[in-house]
Formats: structure tokens, C-alpha cells, sequence
């Protein structure tokens, strides 16, 4: 990856959007919370000024994601291509070529026409405009003060009668700090959580569509995963694995497991997490989870273990897909936290 800095402001985004006919608003494949929440809210605002848009999801998405827009609010990139006359392209939540496949090749041939807003330390150079944040615990908090650049009210819907921005930005801003559980929950987090609250936003409601809609067969996987934990470093690291066939033969898919790397944080000791999912044979993904010590910082920087399998994220929140069979994967992470020095 290139040097992911910065390289323009908030105003001269929010002026390119301005002068724009025809947006597309993007992220990483598989959205999450805080990729969807950024793209809806940023479709939402667009539309609410009147602009074409249109709000792009890519690859695998979780229903209760999709749930969070109205019918027709959102295109899969699945079903329909990107438009070829969108003059403008906003890349949220992520800067990373491995992340934006299957629209990779499209973003390259929108060079020069694409701005990026991001709170990720490593990236590529997708968007030549772009703002990186790191010290924002979402990409909605960007979204947000772009936003506000914009003069559109939070209150705003778009094409949407049933959600608002404020919803949209909300949803990031809670899933990406773990429900304001990680360290990242700072002042700044929770003085945004309240202006969306004070907008109406219904945090119960969202957090059982998310995080309280599981199916049954997510006990099943999360069962064959606990069988699988293996202790490391003399406790202070853990590793589970779910297999190609434990995901066929107990019906289970990977928006089934999501969270699960954080079970095993609960154990006083563990300070860090892992879990390896073979959801397609000979393609491993894996999930890389870290807890404050009580000094209050991160006893593994997670981003930085995961760079080494060409992934990233944050310093308590980072993934990697390893082009390995489950069991060469596992053993090549494992060798990895056998070598980590430091961790208390």
C-alpha cells in the first residue's frame, strides 16, 4: 500500500459534490455497519439536495444490513453495474484496493474522478481527494461533518420515508465502537451519539435489528467454533477456527458468526483474538480482535499483525484474507502470535 494520507478538505469535497450531475456512493465488499451507515447517509444527504444518486452495496450482504434501507434506496452490485453516467464516485470506510473487488475495475477506470473519506491508517490510492482520520472511531464521523458542510439537516431522509441520516450515521458510529464498548467510544463519540439521539433516532430498535436477529443456526456455528479454541502465549491469545464443512453441515454462513471473534475477550487474561473462517474452500478469512490493558492501551495493535497477511484495520479491530486452506492458515497465524514480544 501508498503513503494514505490526506491529500484535500471537507470544503473542497463538499464542492465537488456540488458541481456534480450523477454520484455513486461506495465502500468495501460486505459492507458492515459503519460502511452502510456511511453510503446511506451520504445517499440520503445527496438526495435530499436534489442530486442523482445512486448508493452502491458490493458483494455478500448481511439482510439485517440491507434491512436498514427501503426497497429500491440501495443498488447490489451483484444485480446492476454502475451506471456509466455517474461523473463522481464517493468511497467511504475504506481506501484499499483488496477491498473494493468486484468494482475494482470500475474505480480504475474513474481515476481522477473519485473522493474518499476514511478513518483507516492504510490505504491505497483509489481516491486522489480524499480526507483519512484516524483518530475517528468511525467513517460516519467524517460522513457527518461532510455533511454539515453541506447544510443538509440530519432529519433529512432522501428517498427514504422510514430512516433518516441520523439513523444511517448512528448505525456506524455504534457498530464500529462495539456499541461504545472499545476504547475508541471517546468524548467525541458520545457528544455525536447524543445530537443523533436528540434527532429520534431509536438506539434500542437499531441494536436488536443488528445485533439481536441472529438465526438459530448461529449457535450451531458458534458451538464448532468454541471446540476448535486454542490458547497462546500463555493464555493472553486465542484462536478458533470454522471450516469450509462446519459452515455446510451446520447451515451457518459468515453473517452468522460476526462477533464471535469477541467472545473469548470476556476471559480476563485473553488480550487477543482470533478467528478463522474457510467460508470457500481454499480462501481463509480471519478476524483479528485486541482489549486494552488496564493502562488503558491496546496490549496487541491488531492492524499492524494484520498488515503482515495484507489486511489492516484499526489498532483493537482488523481482518485479512489469507489465500490458504484453513489448516495451512491457522498455522501460519499461529507462528505469527508465537512471535509477538510485548504483550501483557
Amino acid at each position: 500500500m501508498s503513503t494514505y494520507l490526506s491529500t484535500t478538505d471537507l470544503p473542497s469535497i463538499a464542492r465537488r459534490l456540488q458541481a456534480a450531475s450523477h454520484i455513486a456512493v461506495v465502500s468495501h465488499a460486505k459492507p458492515d455497519g459503519d460502511a452502510a451507515g456511511s453510503i446511506l447517509a451520504m445517499t440520503r444527504a445527496l438526495r435530499s439536495m436534489g442530486k442523482r444518486v445512486d448508493g452502491i452495496f458490493t458483494g455478500v450482504v448481511d439482510p439485517n444490513i440491507q434491512a436498514l434501507a427501503v426497497p429500491g434506496e440501495i443498488q447490489l452490485a451483484t444485480v446492476s453495474p454502475p451506471d456509466p453516467a455517474i461523473d463522481l464516485v464517493v468511497l467511504v470506510d475504506t481506501g484499499a484496493w483488496s477491498q473494493v473487488e468486484p468494482l475494482d475495475g470500475w474505480l480504475k477506470s474513474m481515476a481522477g474522478r473519485i473522493v474518499g473519506l476514511d478513518h483507516h491508517a492504510r490505504g491505497d490510492d483509489i481516491a486522489s481527494d480524499r480526507v483519512v482520520d484516524c483518530s475517528m472511531a468511525s467513517a460516519t464521523q467524517l460522513v457527518v461533518r461532510l455533511i454539515d458542510e453541506l447544510g443538509v439537516p440530519l432529519i433529512a431522509a432522501g428517498a427514504s420515508a422510514k430512516f433518516s441520516i441520523a439513523e444511517a450515521i448512528f448505525v456506524g458510529l455504534a457498530t464500529d465502537t462495539g456499541w461504545f464498548r472499545f476504547q475508541s467510544a471517546d468524548a467525541a463519540v458520545f457528544a455525536l451519539a447524543s445530537r443523533l439521539l436528540s434527532h429520534g433516532v431509536d438506539k434500542m430498535a437499531l441494536y436488536q435489528l443488528l445485533d439481536e436477529n441472529g438465526r438459530p443456526v448461529r449457535l450451531a456455528a458458534m458451538a464448532r467454533a468454541l471446540s476448535s479454541l486454542t490458547f497462546h502465549l500463555n493464555g493472553r491469545a486465542t484462536v478458533m477456527a470454522l471450516s469450509h464443512d462446519d459452515f455446510a453441515q451446520t447451515g451457518a454462513n459468515s453473517d452468522d458468526v460476526g462477533g464471535l471473534v469477541n467472545v473469548p475477550l470476556a476471559i480476563g487474561s485473553v488480550a487477543m483474538s482470533v478467528v478463522l473462517t474457510e467460508s470457500h474452500a481454499g480462501i481463509t478469512k480471519a478476524s483479528f480482535r485486541s482489549k486494552p490493558t488496564p493502562s488503558g492501551a491496546p496490549s496487541v495493535n491488531v492492524s499492524d499483525f494484520a498488515a503482515q497477511f495484507g489486511g489492516g484495520g484499526h489498532a483493537q479491530a482488523a481482518g485479512a484474507k489469507l489465500m490458504l486452506p484453513l489448516a495451512d492458515a491457522r498455522r501460519t497465524v499461529e507462528l505469527a502470535i508465537g512471535s509477538l514480544t510485548g504483550v501483557s
